[in-house]
């Protein structure tokens, strides 16, 4: 074992007792970060090679400062994009939502589907939507100005066109000819703020994050902003927390020109999205 594999196991316990999720894996990213190396390749670092600094990275994801805001990346599907502060870290659980919208879209009879992310944050969910859905015409729109420099940085050189706005009210010159609306928006209830990990609560701007006393407040917004943008038979898809399966589909109700509103879970089999169509005149 060379010098660098025995410090990322010192530093690996470190974590696990500050209470890191995934301490190996962390402490390992943080090493191949500060080397300039990919993590399979810690084990050729050269004794002599080793930098102090990853100490310094370390102390900071042991208070528990994300991983990507140290490392200043973020990686979603086959994405590598830019976050800090000021904008959401896209979540894993967040890559099944997208590849049911990817399926969605690519089972449709259209050209050119022109797809609308709403609370972009980072542009992650805009941004694959556009890679993995090669003709397709995606809306990226993002409230908070912090949030915007990084969706703009991502999105530099891409086909996603980006806006700033509320996802409230949207895109008015688009009503009615959405394939496809797709969102990650804040649902957490304000009444669980004490619960939430300290790299969320302490670093995700609270925008992105909370949604009223039962969380659904965006979504309920959401509700009339993708009605307004599809077309009949258009599509939207929502993220939400595993504890609200029961909840958002009835927001999606048949009285309000929905159809088929159903829940789906992620790869833990956890209520994670819901999913409806807007239904034919």
């Amino acid at each position: 074992m060379n010098l660098l594999l025995a410090e990322v196991a010192q530093a690996t316990q470190r974590l696990a007792a500050a209470g890191v999720p995934s301490p190996r894996f962390d402490a390992e990213e943080l090493a191949a970060f500060v080397h300039g190396v990919k993590r399979g390749e810690l084990h050729h670092v050269k004794d002599a090679d080793f930098d102090a600094r990853y100490w310094e990275a370390v102390a900071r994801r042991e208070a528990r400062e994300p991983l990507q805001h140290i490392t200043g990346r973020a990686f979603f599907r086959y994405l590598e994009l830019q976050v800090g502060p000021g904008v959401f870290v896209p979540r894993p659980e967040t890559e099944s939502v997208v590849d049911w919208a990817i399926h969605a879209v690519r089972a449709m009879d259209v050209v050119e589907p022109l797809i609308v992310d709403l609370c972009t944050g980072s542009g992650a969910i805009a941004l694959a939507m556009a890679q993995e859905v090669p003709r397709s015409r995606v809306h990226a729109v993002e409230l908070s100005e912090d949030a915007l420099r990084w969706t703009r940085k991502n999105a530099e050189g891409s086909r996603v066109t980006v806006h700033q706005g509320d996802a409230l009210s949207a895109l008015p010159e688009l009503d009615g000819q959405v394939d496809l609306v797709i969102s990650n928006p804040p649902y957490i209830p304000l009444t669980e703020w004490e619960y939430v990990a300290p790299e969320a609560r302490d670093h995700d701007p609270e925008m992105a994050l909370f949604s009223g006393e039962d969380g659904l407040d965006t979504i309920r917004g959401i509700e009339r902003t993708a009605h307004r943008l599809l077309r009949p038979g258009g599509i939207v898809v929502i993220e939400h927390a595993d504890t609200q399966g029961g909840q958002v589909p009835w927001i999606f109700a048949d009285e309000r020109g929905w159809a088929d509103a159903a829940d789906h879970p992620d790869l833990n089999n956890r209520p994670r999205f819901a999913t409806a169509r807007k239904a034919m005149p």
